[in-house]
């Protein structure tokens, strides 16, 4: 039925009025498109010009003529301005201008055509760090420095600036636009990062004679005892000295707190007032996030001096752990307004209200955000005694709306990227056709994709449309009959499997993580021959994974391993999928504490951020299959203490 169907879509659908060029047998259509795929991707020009030049009736036939520009653009003779323009024109206001744009705009920069590169930045409609970078520079090259103030007022978000940042980074320093101050406080944060190379770049920003050599961060990074046991009697003299100790005393805070802590009191009189702060509110941040009860303690040692958004959510988590909700309390009061907006924030302070005895201000924070669809909301719900109640079948969608989706030239595109399995292109292509769009072609789109069994597109664009609605689409069953069994064999909760898979894959079975898990449960191959082990699966082998029988058979078997080695707990289990029953088992805590507590301060932002998902994914689900409310407090409940070997 489905090769049916996009037979009939490719014979018919994706071909417009239009003549075609005389072409060999192999190169039309879908053909084409593919071979032209793999000559861009073996380097072989010639049969790309010979299949660009060919013009077709398919919906994706700009896409050679887009990989031949591209591909011409890297090499030393890019093609001629004339080309270049005539393909924008041609086609603008799609995916493919749009990059092209880019594209170009990144060779009249590496070419010093700062004119033509500030033309075609002003006609982008979405450029990223680097293109932003590029547009001030173009700006500064051609006489105009008002970039520069643009750049100083996003600089504590380019910490990871790709190179095109340097030149006008280093040019509003020199301008005095960014302060010298800045530049050590960047120093500062990037060290205290698992990429603190990155400093190491950042010392190019400083003036001549200010920064200490490049070496002597790097021996700092690297081995911080012994350069704290070497520091100089005069270290302190200059600010670059005394940067430098700081350096190794926060490396050493990663990686053995205690030692830190002895070496900053044997320098810390000869650090400033702010430096001895610094380190304290450094100390302070791990404290937390390794969940020891020092951690508010020095935050208050750290006095007032400024932190990242990272370190003042570590300071509401250390409380909370602390279960000290008067320190919850002022934490939250001391967010700037804008990070007090965020839901968790919201639902915590409202606690931390309740629990000093201020129910009424509890209530009107609870009511914020009480329905939302999402872990907080539910659970603000629950403080006024309301469970998730299954959701209201949405509005059926008009004819006209879905016809306006399936005619959109960008969603057609997708589609046909899809069908080619270029699925890379294709995921481009969707959401540049579903971006700034109003919510009904969303939910068109998000059924299109549905009728295409498109399901992470289903779930995403539905998700984009109304985060609190469209439930039929968002939380997608596919595959029942091959999982409802697995589950039931495993004795698992069914709402939480397919929680656990709508996270881990949004259902796609080729889905392949950078680490290497696999699959619609995207078991790791370690994992997978570990599983296969205690189960008693023979000849097993990691292209299984492939397989979604085998994929969700080990993916459940190992859900109920880790729950019998966690205390039968969704939560721990939860944690555990994502970062290994180790971790999840280690993160509690000497005394019972609370699911909620527990989720808020896992230590790993992905995990902290997975388990939420997956525990407000399966109330939803269970709602919506077992047709009852459900109760997340429930299902977070309590969290037994660890042992002490943990």
């Amino acid at each position: 039925m489905r090769k049916a169907f996009w037979a009939t879509l490719f014979s018919a659908a994706f071909l417009l009025p239009g003549s075609v060029s005389a072409q060999s047998p192999g190169e039309t259509g879908a053909d084409r498109i593919v071979a032209a795929r793999e000559a861009l991707r073996k380097g072989d020009q010639a049969r790309l010009e010979r299949l660009a030049a060919i013009r077709d009736t398919h919906v994706l036939d700009p896409y050679p003529r887009y990989w031949l520009l591209v591909n011409r653009l890297a090499r030393s003779e890019p093609p001629p301005s004339d080309a270049l323009n005539a393909f924008i024109a041609e086609h603008d206001g799609s995916h493919l201008a749009e990059r092209l744009r880019a594209d170009w705009l990144r060779r009249l920069a590496r070419d010093g055509d700062w004119a033509g590169a500030l033309r075609l930045h002003a006609a982008l409609q979405n450029p990223d760090a680097e293109l932003r970078c590029t547009g001030w520079s173009a700006r500064l090259f051609t006489g105009d420095d008002s970039g520069l103030h643009e750049l100083a007022a996003q600089w504590d978000t380019l910490q990871s600036a790709p190179a095109a940042c340097e030149l006008p980074m280093r040019a509003a320093v020199e301008r005095g636009v960014v302060s010298e101050d800045r530049v050590w406080w960047r120093i500062r944060r990037q060290i205290d990062t698992r990429s603190p190379n990155d400093a190491l770049a950042s010392l190019a920003l400083l003036p001549a004679g200010v920064a200490p050599a490049r070496a002597d961060l790097d021996q700092a990074i690297r081995s911080p005892s012994q350069w704290l046991d070497r520091l100089p009697a005069n270290f302190a003299v200059t600010r670059a000295g005394r940067e430098l100790a700081l350096a190794a005393l926060v490396r050493l805070v990663r990686e053995d707190a205690a030692a830190a802590q002895v070496r900053l009191l044997r320098i810390q009189d000869r650090l400033g007032a702010e430096e001895r702060n610094y380190v304290h509110l450094v100390m302070a941040m791990h404290a937390a996030i390794g969940r020891r009860p020092d951690a508010l303690a020095l935050y208050a040692a750290a006095g007032s001096i400024e932190t990242t958004p990272m370190q003042r959510a570590w300071r509401v988590r250390a409380a909370l752990r602390a279960q000290d909700w008067r320190a919850v309390l002022s934490a939250i009061e001391a967010l700037p307004a804008a990070e007090r907006e965020a839901p968790e924030w919201i639902y915590w302070l409202g606690r931390a209200h309740a629990a000093t005895g201020n129910r009424d201000q509890a209530e009107s924070l609870y009511l914020r955000i009480a329905g939302e669809a999402h872990f907080y909301g539910m659970l603000a719900a629950e403080e006024f005694g309301q469970p998730f109640m299954p959701p209201p079948a949405t509005a059926a969608l008009a004819r006209a709306k879905l016809e306006e989706a399936e005619r959109d030239p960008s969603l057609r595109r997708a589609l046909a990227l899809y069908q080619l399995d270029m699925r890379t292109e294709a995921l481009r292509e969707w959401v540049w056709g579903v971006r700034n769009r109003d919510e009904a072609f969303r939910v068109a789109a998000a059924h299109l994709a549905l009728r295409h069994e498109l399901y992470d597109r289903t779930i995403n664009t539905a998700e984009l449309a109304n985060p609190n609605s469209n439930f039929e689409l968002r939380f997608l069953t596919p595959y029942r009959d091959l999982i409802e069994p697995q589950v039931r064999a495993q004795g698992l909760d069914l709402g939480w499997v397919y929680g656990i898979m709508r996270q881990e894959s949004r259902f796609v079975i080729p889905a392949r993580s950078s680490a290497g898990a696999q699959g619609l449960m995207q078991v790791m191959p370690d994992t997978g021959k570990w599983v296969a082990n205690r189960i008693g699966m023979a000849n097993y082998h990691p292209r299984l994974l492939t397989d979604p029988n085998t994929n969700v058979l080990l993916g459940t078997s190992y859900m109920r391993l880790i729950m019998e080695g966690l205390d039968d707990h969704p939560v721990l289990a939860s944690a555990g999928y994502n970062a290994g029953p180790g971790r999840a088992r280690r993160w509690r805590d000497s005394m019972p504490i609370e699911g909620a507590i527990y989720t808020e301060t896992i230590p790993f932002d992905e995990t902290r951020d997975y388990v939420k998902k997956v525990l407000a994914n399966a109330v939803i689900y269970s709602a919506m299959l077992e047709k009852r409310p459900q109760s997340l407090k429930a299902r977070l409940g309590t969290i037994a203490p660890g042992t002490i070997n943990e």
